[in-house]
Parts: structure tokens; C-alpha cells; sequence
């Protein structure tokens, strides 16, 4: 526990000398899209020609991982499974077979322990491993690996998951029922880029629901965890290769996602899957300045306000919310506009809710790139 405080990314800071460190320069401040997205050899969208069955996606993570594990590249993969307590729950896990590679498929959206499981890895003295996680859990091992001698000399390989809104873990079933008809069924969720969120259920359906329909109280920032709303590394840039899905055309029957390879370890981590995936190359507009500053206003408020309470009711009417989610989906970003969207909204949220509520963090938590960020929108540093 002391060596994780000692590392962790709240007491470091996020990027800066770590990215630095790791590949020999910071983000070009005349690129914008390694301003948002880091730093990276390759972007791509791409999905498996034979998807996994129960993927969230279409299950390149965990097909990254069997390969690495079948080939020998790695021993095991430190990962997380499915809490037998509730299905969205997490519970680290050192992976060393197939079977349990393929337990660990679909988002866990709260906040998860995975770093517990290397200790496991270091007990049984492996010396090669994989590690997926999230841009704070690759932070605090990238430290690591700079602190312990024992890591130094174990192979270690990350795929990085995008993350961002991670919930209180005592509040995720509250939440779940303010969002499901049917929360007993869901399985896996997301905030898609139709902008509605997309909860499957074990029936295989998929219930949508319109970001702008939810209740009111659902818009409480106190729903989320301090460490998630101060996060600054949506897109996980420390890690070797980057798997998500903002950037991807979102299309039916389709579950492309976006790949970026970070580093010569990320691109050997690719080349075992290269074969079995169907690429397309980014798409969409890169202009969204004018969508982004048609909500800075509210994002700034929402943070600065810290209301006594929230109402239990509906923004809007669930009718009404389709009709703008679909009039937004047509109009609005897509593609690499999206991603653009995506990190911009929330390095503009992140940094009024830390400069209103834990102002003496400001300086340890941003990264230089993010106040350049907020200069390109003319908002108040």
C-alpha cells in the first residue's frame, strides 16, 4: 500500500517527465492531435475478422493477450475478472491460462485494483509479463518499474484502456437503476458516439439511453470519484498500445475500435494480431471548437457549483433525448472529431472541477499540454 501512495500519479503528477522519459520528447505543442491523443508510431480503426463471442467490442485486448501468452512472448497477463459479487465489479487477477485470458472480457466500470495481482506475478517469479489497464494503473507501474530493482529485470508489456467517468463502487447499483429499465440483466455499458449510452444485456439486447434523458442527479460530480474527475491521461499515453474505441465510425452489426501504437513494444504486440484484423483508417472532421464552446459554459458552472442536491427527474423526456442524440450524431463530430470532442470536454471539465474543489492540486496534476488546451478556447486558467 505505502509504495503504491509512494507512486501514485496524485502525488507525481500525470505525463510530463514520465512521457518524457519513455519516449525521449514531450507532445509536439503544433500538433493537435498528439496534443489530445499522445503520442503514438500509428492510429488506426480496425475490428476482428472472427470476433470473440461476449466481447464487449469485437475483442482485440483480449486476443492481444492469448497471443502474447501462446507464444510465449509472456508467462501471464495481469488483468481483472468479473467480481462474483456483481458483474461490473472487478477482482485483479494474475491470467496464466487461456480460459482465465478469457474471463477477463468487458469493461468493469468502477475503480479497480489491478497493480494488486503483480505482486502475484513477482511471487512466483515470472519474468515476462502483459499488464491492461488504466492510464493511472500504467502510471504507477511505470514508476515502479523505475523505483524496484525486480521489476527492472521482468519483461513487462501494457495495453493501455481508455477510461474516463469510473463510478463509487457503493454507488454503481444506485446508479445502474437510474439509468436501466432493466439493471438486473446488464451486462456490459458504454457512452457511446451516438450519444446515448448503450447497455447490453445477458439476452443479447441492447438498451439506449439518451445522455440528455438522464435524471438530473446523475449530473452530480460527487458520483465519481476525486482521483477519476482529476484524471488528465483520458487516452492512456504511457502505455505500449492503446485500445479503444472514440475514434471508430459507429456503424451496425459493426464493432470497430481505435488502436494506437505507442511504442516498439506496443507494435510487437499488434504484429501478433496484424493477420487477423480488418483496418480502416480514421475518419471524420477534425473541427469541433464550435460544439465544444456551446457546452464550456455549463461544464464550468457545473463544476464551480456545488449544489446541496439534485433532482431525482428526467432532464428531458426519453423522446425528446433520442431526437437530440440523433440530430447530434448527424450533425455533430464524428470519427476523429469525436475523440477530439471526447478529451477536449473532459480535460476542460477535469481542470475546473480540480481548480474549484482542490485548487492545491492544480499545479501537481496539470499537464502542460492541457492549459494550451484551454488557451486554443480562450477560458480562464
Amino acid at each position: 500500500m505505502q509504495e503504491s501512495i509512494q507512486s501514485c500519479v496524485f502525488k507525481n503528477g500525470w505525463l510530463g517527465k514520465r512521457e518524457k522519459k519513455l519516449f525521449g520528447r514531450e507532445r509536439k505543442p503544433d500538433n493537435p492531435e498528439e496534443m489530445r491523443f499522445g503520442i503514438a508510431q500509428e492510429r488506426f480503426t480496425a475490428q476482428l475478422k472472427n470476433p470473440l463471442p461476449d466481447a464487449q467490442w469485437s475483442g482485440i485486448i483480449t486476443t492481444i493477450a492469448h497471443r502474447a501468452f501462446e507464444s510465449g512472448m509472456v508467462e501471464g497477463v495481469v488483468t481483472l475478472h468479473r467480481s462474483e459479487e456483481n458483474r461490473f465489479f472487478s477482482q485483479p487477477v494474475l491470467a496464466m491460462t487461456t480460459e482465465e485470458i478469457d474471463a477477463s472480457r468487458g469493461n468493469k466500470p468502477v475503480l479497480s485494483p489491478v497493480l494488486r495481482s503483480l505482486q502475484t506475478a513477482v511471487r512466483k517469479k515470472l519474468k515476462k509479463i502483459l499488464v491492461i489497464g488504466a492510464a493511472c494503473h500504467i502510471h504507477v507501474l511505470r514508476d515502479f518499474q523505475e523505483r524496484f530493482p525486480y521489476l527492472q529485470n521482468m519483461e513487462i508489456y501494457t495495453i493501455g484502456i481508455p477510461c474516463v467517468d469510473n463510478v463509487q463502487r457503493n454507488q454503481f447499483n444506485w446508479i445502474l437503476e437510474r439509468m436501466s429499465k432493466s439493471p438486473g440483466t446488464a451486462c456490459h455499458m458504454e457512452f457511446m458516439q451516438d450519444f446515448r449510452i448503450h447497455i447490453k444485456h445477458t439476452d443479447g439486447t441492447v438498451e439506449k439511453v439518451p445522455f440528455f434523458s438522464l435524471p438530473e442527479e446523475l449530473s452530480n460530480p460527487g458520483i465519481f470519484p476525486e482521483s477519476c474527475m482529476g484524471c488528465f491521461d483520458y487516452l492512456n499515453s504511457l502505455s505500449d498500445i492503446t485500445v479503444g474505441y472514440l475514434a471508430a465510425k459507429l456503424l451496425p452489426d459493426q464493432n470497430r475500435q481505435w488502436v494506437m501504437v505507442r511504442t516498439e513494444k506496443g507494435r510487437k504486440l499488434l504484429d501478433l494480431v496484424n493477420d487477423e484484423l480488418t483496418r480502416y483508417p480514421e475518419e471524420g472532421k477534425w473541427e469541433c471548437k464550435k460544439f465544444i464552446l456551446q457546452n464550456t459554459e455549463r461544464i464550468i458552472s457545473s463544476m464551480k457549483e456545488q449544489k446541496a442536491s439534485y433532482s431525482p427527474d428526467r432532464k428531458i423526456p426519453v423522446w425528446v433525448g433520442h431526437l437530440l442524440s440523433w440530430m447530434l450524431s448527424m450533425s455533430g463530430p464524428k470519427g476523429i472529431g469525436f475523440a477530439h470532442y471526447s478529451v477536449d470536454f473532459h480535460l476542460i471539465r477535469h481542470y475546473y472541477y480540480v481548480k474549484y474543489r482542490c485548487p492545491e492540486q492544480l499545479t501537481v496534476l496539470v499537464p502542460r499540454h492541457v492549459r494550451s488546451i484551454l488557451q486554443e478556447y480562450d477560458l480562464p486558467l
